[in-house]
């Protein structure tokens, strides 16, 4: 498993994971902006402006608040801004270098930052996405990004699927106590 996630230059993907301050794929996009994203500030791309009028929940309007879904139209960024702004947790994992289900529940541990003794399972990944959550308190709501779900000789379509049927078990445990769980997957 690499830990070159969307820089090119490992000496950069190795800054990242150095630094330790928050969530990997906020540094990550600090990065990707501060060397990319040189537009000026008048300028909005035609797809934001509907998220700066009208109504507040515009971006998730048409999602339902406990699901597991496609990333479809929507781009991280967006929801990781969504997220934000409705004051939600928002959870990242790029899993497009992992090949087994070993390697995809290691990656969705560190990015979530799971504790140390997770079970690497799918018995730990709920327990880790329901119970031990809940005993923190009360929550706001999550969203989160699983990105380039692999197909791999170890772990193939069956494999997806029962890692998106522990998300869906998550988000009708979330359901339950009326509080929102809105998951986005992409695929390889």
């Amino acid at each position: 498993m690499s830990d070159n996630i969307y820089a090119h230059d490992h000496s950069v993907a190795s800054d990242l994971f150095a630094t330790g301050d928050g969530n990997l794929f906020q540094r990550v996009l600090r990065l990707r902006m501060t060397e990319h994203d040189n537009r000026p500030d008048d300028e909005t791309r035609p797809e934001e402006s509907h998220l700066q009028e009208g109504d507040p929940e515009a971006l998730f309007a048409t999602v339902r608040p406990n699901i597991v879904q496609s990333i479809r139209a929507f781009r991280v960024q967006e929801l990781a801004d969504e997220a934000s702004r409705l004051g939600q947790h928002f959870l990242y994992a790029y899993l497009g270098q992992a090949q087994s289900k070993q390697e995809v529940l290691e990656t969705i541990a560190l990015s979530f930052l799971f504790p140390k003794h997770f079970g690497k399972n799918y018995d730990a990944l709920y327990d880790s996405l329901t119970d031990l959550v809940q005993q923190a308190g009360s929550q706001p709501g999550f969203v989160i990004v699983l990105e380039q779900l692999p197909i791999a000789q170890k772990f193939d379509k069956e494999g997806r699927e029962v890692l998106l049927d522990v998300f869906r078990d998550a988000a009708e445990f979330w359901a339950e106590r009326k509080v929102a769980f809105r998951v986005f997957y992409s695929f390889v």
